[in-house]
């Protein structure tokens, strides 16, 4: 594995206009969370969400959450290492194919 990876996941707690039957950005964090570590288990990587109405005070999720909100990006919007990797639904295989770019294996 080359290096541990930061995902993070840009949300709010109401679900997206465009994403209606869809779960909260929240849940869909949690459940990433979960399958990445079923997929990888004892590759680490650091998971972050942000709410895009909240963020903390750092100058990059906060431009990025700004972005988000300006362009009407579908949320949730999951990166990886800093490049969008999904928007509103994510497909796990997009996922994990990232994932496997950075190294990680299945065994």
């Amino acid at each position: 594995m080359e290096k541990c990876v930061t995902i993070e996941v840009y949300g709010a707690d109401q679900i997206c206009a465009s994403c209606v039957n869809s779960p909260s950005s929240k849940d869909t964090y949690e459940w990433l969370e979960a399958a990445i570590s079923r997929k990888y288990p004892n590759q680490p990587f650091i998971m972050k969400y942000v709410d895009i109405f909240h963020p903390p005070d750092e100058v990059k999720a906060l431009s990025f959450a700004q972005q988000v909100i300006e362009d009407d990006l579908f949320y949730p919007v999951v990166l990886i290492e800093g490049e969008i990797v999904a928007e509103g639904n994510p497909k796990l295989k997009d996922i994990f194919l990232k994932m496997e770019n950075y190294g990680y294996t299945t065994n």
